[in-house]
């Protein structure tokens, strides 16, 4: 098995049609088997009845795993990746759609480079725009001012965004990642006491805890199809899980201000 992707879904029919059209398209090309774990957690939308229909179109491809509920973000995909058998994990939003040439290059440099585990994409919305994937670990001034202001940052002009070689970065959000095997299997799965937000900090940092780099590639471009206009000050349940999981995130790996003391432990200086 070389790839096996994972994509969590939720009440997302009107995106995860494209995703897995583009997706199927892009892993026809390698001549290796594929996997594609599709998580759906307790759709009411319409979604469920689309997921049978590839899975009875694609039954070699296609796995889905249907929970009644919304079990979050971290028990669901862990239910993935425990049956995940390839070479490469491909985690996977609902509303990113990849291509061929974006998978190409992620799984290229994870192949050269034995050093990195995770591999991620340039992501821009389906306007076009840059989206800010990449950042460094949040502190809580630095994520406060992210979330009030972050329409404000994507808007002015940011390194990642004209850079054309590959960067080392501190973590990427989870939209779309390429992980190695050993990377997998050294990092382990997500932490399920993180119910919603922010486990793709965690994985992340996990991921160079256990000695491996995250290396943004400009070369695989990816569109994100995320809601611009959504983006901002809006206080909801999500933002208050959120803030609940970024203290437990601090408190687990002991840093709350500065990044100092975890970059020594990481050995992220490089």
């Amino acid at each position: 098995m070389l790839i096996s992707t994972v994509i969590l879904s939720y009440n997302s029919v009107s995106p995860i049609q494209r995703c897995l059209d583009d997706l199927i398209s892009s892993l026809s090309v390698f001549d290796e088997d594929n996997e594609i774990f599709i998580v759906d957690n307790g759709s009411k939308d319409g979604s469920v009845e689309l997921i049978k229909q590839y899975e009875n179109d694609y039954p070699e491809l296609i796995k889905p795993i249907f929970f009644s509920q919304n079990t979050g973000t971290t028990y669901s995909r862990n239910a993935a990746l425990r049956k995940a058998t390839g070479k490469f994990v491909l985690v996977l939003d609902s509303d990113a759609y990849v291509n061929h040439k974006a998978i190409e290059s992620l799984i290229s440099y994870l192949e050269e480079h034995c050093d990195v585990g995770m591999a991620v994409p340039r992501l821009s919305y389906r306007s076009g725009n840059f989206q800010l994937s990449c950042d460094v670990f949040p502190t809580l001034i630095h994520k406060f001012k992210r979330f009030l202001f972050l329409k404000k940052i994507e808007s002015k002009p940011h390194e990642l965004q004209s850079t054309k070689t590959a960067t080392n970065v501190d973590y990427a959000i989870s939209a779309c990642w390429m992980l190695s095997r050993e990377a997998v299997d050294r990092t382990g799965l997500f932490d399920e006491k993180i119910f919603y937000s922010p486990e793709d900090v965690d994985y992340c940092l996990r991921v160079w805890e256990n000695g491996f780099k995250i290396t943004y590639i400009p070369s695989a471009e990816v569109i994100h199809d995320a809601q611009e206009l959504s983006r901002g000050f809006k206080l909801s349940i999500f933002h208050f899980s959120h803030l609940k999981g970024l203290f437990y995130l601090m408190n687990k790996h002991k840093y709350f201000w500065g990044l100092g003391n975890l970059y020594k432990r990481l050995n992220r200086f490089s």
